[in-house]
């Protein structure tokens, strides 16, 4: 039976949150945990129990200075006024939590409100608290982001040192030779589908049709998915197959999870934090200035989709988006070669001068 790595991270996600139920939360965010059960996943829940644990911990350090968190009452939580949110907002510019200083930008601000808000909804619309504060909170304003992504030709780069390993340290290129056909094929795949990374990771062998060039991917929620790719990804993942079984035959027993399609070199499913590091690992070289993460090779893939097709709703099909606002993000930077294609249209002379 195949290694289920969604099950193996459901389950890591729901030990999490029991943990931080015993340990971090009030007693009755048991009831909230369990009355949104079937309505979130398990990564949005235990994104909420960090973000709740927060809010917790500042109101016993500023609004019920004798209690522990655990010992926090719905009571108190219908005590607590508009203000008491707004100014949890503004603590979160700058806070020490367990003696380690701590800065919200304007988005991880607005995401603590979201799951303050769902919280207090929950518990006001079950009739345990008496009115719902928390929504008559105004949202962070959030200022536009920069759209960072790698150009056509930066493209290109990335792969070529991935396969030559020209500009990396030396002690990065001993263990380049090992790793060079798999990290390659980690990035066709990034660059040529828009793959997330968590989906990257989850895949196993028998996931790749090469009959028709697809793969089955786990989306956001659990839904499974097909997508497709070219004869260029197709390539590199055979190489990479064909690299992984000569491996296996030389011995076994080195494979310690066989199902999983990008493995370790200790032979184990590979992780998200080190998908983060190899594509940093390339990126540095090919373009020093930009922060490339493996979100920023979907959101290249993305604005390379949106331009070959100009249809935003193939792009959103594609990269498994459920509102086509999100997918604007990813080809939003094509308003700069808009705007840069506008130099000179305006004319300042009369043409005989």
């Amino acid at each position: 039976m195949a290694n289920d790595y969604y099950v193996q991270r459901n389950n890591n996600n729901l030990e999490a949150i029991d943990k931080l139920l015993n340990e971090e939360l009030p007693s009755f965010c048991y009831d909230y945990f369990l009355g949104i059960d079937s309505q979130t996943s398990t990564l949005t829940r235990l994104n909420y129990a960090h973000d709740l644990k927060i809010f917790f911990y500042f109101l016993t350090t500023k609004r019920f200075k004798n209690k522990a968190v655990q010992d926090l009452t719905l009571d108190d939580l219908d005590s607590v006024t508009s203000t008491d949110i707004e100014y949890f907002l503004s603590y979160l510019s700058h806070y020490t939590y367990r003696g380690k200083e701590h800065n919200c930008s304007e988005r991880a601000k607005a995401r603590k409100l979201s799951s303050v808000r769902a919280m207090f909804k929950y518990f006001f619309n079950k009739g345990f608290i008496s009115v719902d504060n928390a929504s008559k909170v105004a949202t962070p304003k959030l200022h536009d982001k920069p759209i960072i992504r790698l150009e056509a030709d930066e493209v290109f780069n990335i792969l070529d040192v991935a396969e030559t390993g020209d500009g990396l340290t030396n002690h990065q290129r001993h263990y380049h030779e090992q790793n060079k056909v798999r990290d390659g094929a980690i990035l066709m795949l990034f660059l040529g589908t828009g793959i997330r990374i968590s989906e990257l990771v989850g895949l196993n062998n028998q996931d790749i049709n090469f009959k028709d060039n697809s793969f089955i991917v786990t989306r956001k929620g659990g839904s499974k998915s097909i997508l497709y790719f070219d004869d260029d990804v197709a390539a590199a993942l055979q190489r990479y197959l064909d690299y992984k079984e000569e491996k296996k035959q030389i011995d076994k027993s080195l494979v310690q999870e066989p199902d999983a399609l990008f493995l370790t070199n200790n032979t184990r499913r590979i992780t998200v934090r080190a998908v983060e590091n190899l594509v940093q690992k390339y990126a540095k070289i090919v373009s020093p200035l930009k922060k490339i993460s493996p979100h920023k090779l979907r959101s290249t893939y993305g604005t390379q989709l949106y331009k070959a097709t100009g249809d935003i709703y193939i792009v959103a099909d594609v990269l498994g988006h459920r509102d086509v606002n999100t997918t604007r993000k990813h080809y939003a930077a094509i308003s700069d070669d808009n705007r840069r294609g506008v130099v000179g249209k305006v004319k300042l002379k009369r043409d005989d001068d």
